[in-house]
């Protein structure tokens, strides 16, 4: 064998080990990359978002609030509460996995009192946590925040409020956002929510019992019928509802890992607790 080929052949082993370093490289920073998104994002999140889980309730309870008794939703008298299409068809609805819409539909905002809410609870600041959301089937608690700016409330665990939609106790529509992957993950499980289970929501006026009643498993991403006031799909109008009332919606991406399409659950109030 002469020296040329031996040159030849040492150049070729050198450029398959150097290759071969290259793909370890990149696929060590690729694994990184997934860990960090799958694994330490929800860690952060979750962490974060329990420490304001605490923060509110040690604020709520050093407020000296006494509560007022347990009333009925149908109590309150839905007579102002609109009718459907009133409300802003908005520009989309927030996703759980990927892009959010800057906005949300309208019904007649956060501010108003209507309804049974019994006391004005105004407007908080943009991404300022000032709710509690729990649901006992899925074991999640974790704050709600306003807006759903991915970074601002998100990303950081919190499940966020649809800009004027309603507030929690409020006749209309109380919407809300949440990942479902990655960044805490509030609404990873939603799917597995079924008719019937309890969605309890917790603020400094009261805490406002939902229950399940409808899922509209996958609709478009610009589908803003989902959050008006009287919420209905715009793109699939069999699913919603046709009168007025007291409801909440969660939101978020579906399938898992994408932000294409949008899940929808709905519930209605049925109780409230005011402090």
């Amino acid at each position: 064998m002469d020296h040329r080929t031996r040159r030849r052949r040492a150049a070729y082993r050198r450029v398959v080990w150097g290759g071969g370093e290259v793909l370890v490289t990149v696929g060590v920073v690729l694994l990184l990359l997934v860990v960090h998104q799958l694994w330490w994002t929800n860690r952060q999140a979750r962490e974060g978002a329990e420490r304001k889980v605490q923060a509110l309730e040690r604020e709520w309870g050093s407020s000296g609030k006494g509560g007022a008794g347990e009333v009925g939703a149908g109590a309150a008298d839905v007579s102002g509460a609109g009718s459907e299409g009133n409300g802003g068809s908005g520009s989309g609805v927030a996703g759980g996995g990927g892009a959010s819409s800057s906005g949300g539909s309208g019904g007649s905002g956060g501010s108003g009192g209507s309804g049974g809410s019994g006391r004005d609870q105004g407007v908080p600041r943009s991404s300022q946590a000032y709710a509690v959301l729990s649901i006992p089937r899925l074991g999640l608690r974790v704050p709600v925040a306003e807006g759903v700016s991915k970074r601002d409330v998100l990303n950081k665990g919190y499940v966020g409020h649809y800009p004027h939609t309603q507030q929690a106790g409020q006749a209309g529509n109380f919407a809300l956002a949440g990942h479902r992957n990655t960044h805490g993950e509030p609404f990873r499980y939603i799917n597995r929510l079924r008719r019937g289970d309890e969605i309890d929501v917790e603020t400094a006026a009261g805490r406002y019992v939902y229950v399940v009643d409808k899922t509209l498993p996958q609709t478009s991403a610009s589908d803003g019928g989902v959050i008006r006031e009287v919420p209905r799909s715009t793109v699939r109008p069999a699913y919603g509802y046709s009168a007025p009332g007291y409801y909440i919606t969660l939101t978020t991406c579906t399938p898992e890992y994408t932000s294409r399409y949008r899940l929808v659950v709905w519930g209605t109030l049925t109780s409230m607790r005011r402090r």
